[in-house]
């Protein structure tokens, strides 16, 4: 064989390493190194503060607590990279997209070689189950059926033809069969990268590699680097207006001393401890313990969080987008729907298993009990060319070989009972007319018993339901082509079955084959929902997410998958791709179904939800879906049958594929937000009583309320393992059955700021008077006032858990009841009494304060009954 000039220089090209065109992959990622992401974990607004608040203790020269403080900071980088890299690695080992290896032919020899060296110019061989390795044109192509869902969105196979061949017709798609077109394929003669192999075999010239193919200029898109998160963004704007209000009061506090008269070096140290007071040090250890118990738990579910903050952005979603094929359904085809002329049944069944069963008026069918419809499926399993594999001891499921929709057939027989082994060999094959795009239909002949032939065709209703092909009467075609015009409004794709019996010894000529038959009936063939897209579907409508479908496939398709799933859209909420691109789609966030998109058109449709203020999840497993994937606040991609463009655009892999665990994922992201509303309200009343102490306590005859040393310890006693503690919280009662938070509403917005300052007033409240009570009765009346400020805040924490009377969280007591011993050590123990300057006192004062910090766990209990958390109002434009 004399290779082209094209295929020549390809194989120059391969054997100088492809350095005029690179490696054949799809760039991905570069790994980020570890110093790179210890710099972004520290660049975190929270971080920051808490680096200001190491500086501030260090200049107070007290070097426990920066040392405390700077443990803190380093725990939370730890665990933050630690999860990042722990992410990466997992997504790593799902990655299954790019073809392994290839078989090329190079100097007239061929020769299997990675799938990276494949160049621009070489002939690569195709054949039934390969991976395409590259863009390329079709030389040659025998019954050439190429899945390209992962780039389109369509279930069904597209037929390739050879370039030097004529091309298949392209016809608009009719209401009877919305399959027969192959729109967003780039041709018909050619193949692109990532694709498989469905059916037969096939020599293509490659022409486009590595970014150069479809599936890089696709990954291109992918160059948007993702944003902050909703929680991020709260965050931030807490962080500057916190810093803002403390050094405020920190200038405040300084200028009531030096009025008063107190020394200088005294005040300025008070005041810098006052700011350390205000700051919840904690809240970065509270999020970070808080997302990776979340990212733990997805990680019990099969769910890969590839950044942690995605943990709490599935809590703020508003807007589900979700993927069809393979995402919502099972990327497979099945035949649900049967008609003869003697009446309709229905098939169930998982898979390509055997197992289910095929009802018709309720009741359960065998092809002993329905004789038509054992017919028809005799037919369909004759004139098929696929296959099914029963699965090996793994415990995986069946195997389809070949077409998927005549693996479909197949499946639907044997669930009526038919053995494909045992109708083959009664019926032997002598003779085929293969199916193409111009006829439509396949024939195939057969050797019946006594000698005599059978001649059995199937395929789309507008070409086997003709006259010069059926003699059944016109009333009977009339009524087929009704039904079979119904499925294909339902979604269907469909297939009209036709035989007929000869007493002919021979077969003839093939162009005798295809009339004079009789109708055995219809089939309606799907890519079937998945058994938890319901389900999952509702559940995200209680909790007050808009789901919507993005699709490559055909609008009937994709509205009827829609409806099956539970999106309810109207007529007028379903539009097309070229009605985006033409600007004539209207409001994009008032439609609800979006059939035959492109990956440009599914970033428009993200964006535009984003700019309604929504906060967008993406679901997808295809490389079409990878931009949309980055562009959305959550993206979420499926780990089995998804690609690695999609994983690497993800915040979120399911390995399991299995959408419900989105679900379980906003529940998820919602315990985290809510515990770090729960931590800010015990931490910032805590500060807020801290303050009002300082600032009051003069004017009642108390100097200095508290020294430095004594504000110090109890931040650090009620802030640390307490305030990391409420981070484990469970999740509350009902989260799922409220809508999400407004993504622009303050964190400590909903009825918080009032909750804090109710708390703070009530905990300074009680400090203030027992420092007054202790004051006029000749005690140690600092030492009280630091005992139970400490202690009333500890009650104050436990009055916050989630589900009180339960050990859901025992680390909450624990870290309680260790504070609460440390707190009264400060008061008895020499060393800690030398530290903090605190004085003994008697066991009924200490008794005191312990009833007084009991009272701050009843109040804080109270206050949530007759405050409870107003929940948000629903989503704009849901």
């Amino acid at each position: 064989m004399t290779a082209p000039p094209t295929v020549a220089a390809g194989r120059a090209v391969a054997r100088g390493g492809g350095a005029e065109y690179g490696a054949n992959a799809v760039a991905r990622e570069r790994r980020v190194p570890v110093w790179r992401r210890v710099l972004q974990q520290l660049r975190d607004p929270l971080i920051l503060v808490l680096l200001v608040a190491a500086a501030l203790t260090l200049a107070t020269r007290d070097l426990p607590d920066a040392t405390v403080i700077l443990l803190v900071i380093t725990v939370n980088t730890a665990v933050g990279v630690a999860q990042e890299i722990r992410a990466e690695r997992a997504v790593a080992a799902l990655s299954a997209l790019s073809a392994p290896a290839a078989r090329v032919v190079r100097d007239g020899a061929e020769c299997s070689v990675p799938a990276a060296q494949v160049v621009p110019g070489d002939l690569v061989l195709l054949a039934e189950g390969d991976i395409v390795p590259a863009d390329g044109e079709v030389l040659e192509a025998a019954r050439l059926l190429v899945d390209e869902s992962a780039l389109t969105g369509e279930s069904v196979p597209i037929e390739k033809a050879a370039a030097q061949g004529p091309p298949p017709p392209t016809v608009p798609p009719s209401p009877v069969s919305p399959h027969t077109v192959a729109p967003h394929t780039a041709s018909a003669h050619s193949v692109s990268a990532g694709t498989v192999v469905v059916q037969g075999r096939g020599r293509v010239r490659i022409t486009g590699t590595g970014p150069h193919s479809a599936l890089g200029r696709i990954a291109a898109l992918m160059g948007t680097a993702p944003g902050s998160t909703p929680l991020q963004r709260r965050l931030a704007r807490f962080g500057r207006g916190l810093a803002a209000a403390t050094v405020a009061l920190c200038a405040l506090v300084l200028a009531l001393g030096l009025v008063r008269g107190q020394p200088v070096e005294l005040m300025v140290v008070a005041a810098i401890s006052l700011a350390v007071a205000a700051v919840p040090e904690s809240l970065p250890a509270v999020i970070t313990l808080a997302l990776a118990l979340g990212a733990r738990r997805m990680a019990d579910r099969r769910a890969i969080v590839r950044r942690l903050p995605a943990v709490e952005t599935l809590g703020s979603v508003t807007v589900l987008a979700t993927d069809k094929t393979g995402t919502l359904t099972e990327g497979r085809m099945a035949a649900e729907k049967l008609w003869t002329p003697q009446g309709e049944a229905t098939a169930t069944g998982v898979g390509y298993a055997p197992e289910g069963r095929v009802t018709r008026d309720g009741r359960t069918v065998t092809a002993d009990g329905a004789p038509d419809l054992a017919a028809l499926l005799c037919a369909s399993t004759l004139c098929n060319d696929a296959a099914l594999d029963p699965p090996p001891d793994d415990g995986t499921p069946w195997r389809a070989t070949g077409d998927p929709t005549e693996a479909a057939l197949l499946a639907v027989g044997a669930r009526l009972g038919l053995d494909r082994t045992a109708l083959r060999r009664a019926l032997p094959r002598l003779g085929e007319i293969p199916f193409d795009s111009a006829r439509k239909r396949m024939t195939t002949v057969h050797r019946a018993p006594g000698g005599s032939l059978r001649v059995v065709c199937k395929g789309a209703p507008e070409t086997v339901l003709r006259p010069t092909v059926l003699t059944d009467p016109p009333d009977t075609l009339s009524r087929a082509a009704a039904h079979a015009e119904e499925l294909a409004r339902g979604g269907y794709r469909v297939l009209a079955v036709a035989s007929a019996d000869h007493d002919d010894a021979r077969p003839g000529s093939p162009d005798t084959w295809e009339t004079g038959l009789s109708l055995l009936g219809l089939v309606g063939i799907l890519d079937p929902p998945r058994t938890t897209s319901r389900t999952t579907i509702a559940a995200c409508g209680h909790a007050g997410i808009t789901p919507v479908l993005i699709t490559g496939d055909h609008p009937l398709t994709a509205r009827a998958i829609a409806a099956r799933a539970g999106i309810v859209a109207r007529a007028d909420q379903v539009t097309t791709g070229e009605r985006i691109r033409r600007g004539t789609a209207g409001d994009l966030t008032a439609l609800r179904v979006y059939a035959r998109t492109t990956p440009e058109q599914k970033l428009d449709i993200v964006q535009a939800w984003r700019a309604a203020g929504h906060v967008v999840a993406m679901t997808g497993d295809g490389v079409n879906d990878g931009p949309a994937l980055r562009r959305a606040d959550i993206g979420v991609a499926m780990g089995r049958r998804g690609t690695e463009v999609a994983r690497q655009a993800a915040d979120l892999v399911l390995a399991d594929d299995n959408l419900a665990t989105v679900v379980a994922a906003v529940e998820e992201g919602r315990r985290v937000y809510a515990n770090v509303r729960r931590f800010l309200l015990y931490a910032l009343a805590g500060g807020t009583a801290e303050i009002l102490v300082m600032l009051l306590g003069p004017f009642l005859g108390m100097p200095l309320p508290l020294l430095p040393a004594q504000i110090l310890w109890i931040n650090l006693l009620t802030h640390g393992l307490p305030g990391v503690a409420l981070g484990a919280e469970p999740v509350a009662p009902g989260v799922l059955r409220h809508p999400p938070r407004p993504p622009e509403e303050s964190v400590l917005g909903a009825g918080l700021w009032p909750r804090l300052l109710a708390m703070g007033v009530f905990v300074a409240g009680v400090t203030l008077g027992a420092g007054v009570w202790a004051l006029e009765t000749g005690r140690p009346w600092q030492s009280l006032m630091f005992l139970v400020l400490g202690a009333t805040q500890l009650g104050v924490a436990l009055g916050s858990r989630a589900r009180p009377g339960t050990l859901a969280n025992p680390f909450l007591l624990v870290a309680v009841g260790t504070a609460l011993a440390l707190q009264v050590a400060g008061v008895y123990l020499p060393p800690l009494r030398a530290l903090l300057g605190t004085q003994p006192l008697a066991l009924a004062d200490l008794a005191i304060a312990c009833v007084l910090s009991g009272l701050g766990h009843a109040v804080m209990r109270a206050q949530r009954r007759l405050f409870p958390e107003r929940p948000p109002p629903a989503a704009p434009g849901a």
